[in-house]
């Protein structure tokens, strides 16, 4: 009966210190890793770049679309890379959250 009571005191302790260690790990992770700022900020810079491409893209498409001189599936297709690149960190955090990641 004893060895039952000592394992209840371990796993108690344990659970304390697990309680304990949380609110460390959340700021840890608050603060957030050398990589995840260096991710974000080339994420930043890229966005900021593509934007005025992206506005140019759409004008040159519209012009190129209204004097019949391309195929609309270039037009669907470069939609559709505009949406995927300034949608990137939606369509990640979808994906981490389908997998639990």
């Amino acid at each position: 009966m004893h060895s039952r009571h000592r394992r209840y005191r371990i796993a108690h302790e344990c659970a304390a210190a697990a309680l304990l260690a949380a609110p460390a790990l959340a700021a840890a992770q608050a603060q957030g890793s050398p990589f995840m700022t260096g991710a974000t900020a080339l994420q930043t810079n890229i966005l900021a770049w593509l934007t005025p491409i992206a506005v140019i893209l759409v004008m040159v498409l519209g012009a190129m679309a209204m004097a019949n001189r391309m195929s609309w599936g270039w037009c669907i297709g470069a939609i559709l890379g505009i949406a995927i690149a300034f949608g990137a960190p939606q369509i990640v955090t979808w994906v981490r959250g389908m997998f639990g990641v």
